[in-house]
């Protein structure tokens, strides 16, 4: 009774051992994926035109259409201005904008930088506000291709 006990007590272990090896295959570890390669940057292909300038060194204006004013900017940019809605409905070049720094600084680097309005119809007239959607610095190429009466 003792051997034929050794003998199942033997099997029975064998073919747990056999079930474990078998199952282990399916559960191998493995291995970690491979660092990613390393980024690499590259110099930019254009130089960088300001983003940014100052209330103050405007020098001229002109109207592009009912949501679109060039901006002459110490006679070296020209940056368009894009608004929401038509708020330049009716202005012409002539009108004078109206420029009101936001508190604590006179720098524009984004639409909400720039409080801006067009005061419309001579010296009775009102003051059209407008909401900047968008500010573009143009390049020297897109300048010259600007029709000459909207250069501004």
């Amino acid at each position: 009774m003792k051997t034929l006990a050794r003998f199942v007590l033997g099997l029975a272990s064998l073919g747990g051992a056999a079930t474990l090896a078998a199952c282990a295959d399916e559960y191998a570890y493995a291995p970690p994926p491979p660092p990613p390669a390393p980024v690499g940057y590259a110099a930019p292909a254009v130089a960088v035109v300001p983003a940014c300038f100052f209330t103050r060194d405007i020098r001229n204006h002109t109207i592009g259409d009912d949501r679109t004013l060039y901006l002459n900017v110490n006679d070296r940019m020209v940056y368009r201005v894009e608004m929401e809605g038509g708020c330049l409905a009716g202005a012409t070049s002539s009108d004078p904008i109206v420029i009101q720094n936001p508190p604590g600084s006179n720098n524009v680097c984004r639409p909400i930088d720039l409080d801006i309005g067009v005061h419309m119809g001579g010296g009775g007239g009102f003051t059209n506000r407008c909401i900047v959607r968008n500010i573009v610095p143009l390049s020297p190429a897109e300048v010259a291709a600007l029709p000459p009466k909207l250069r501004p």
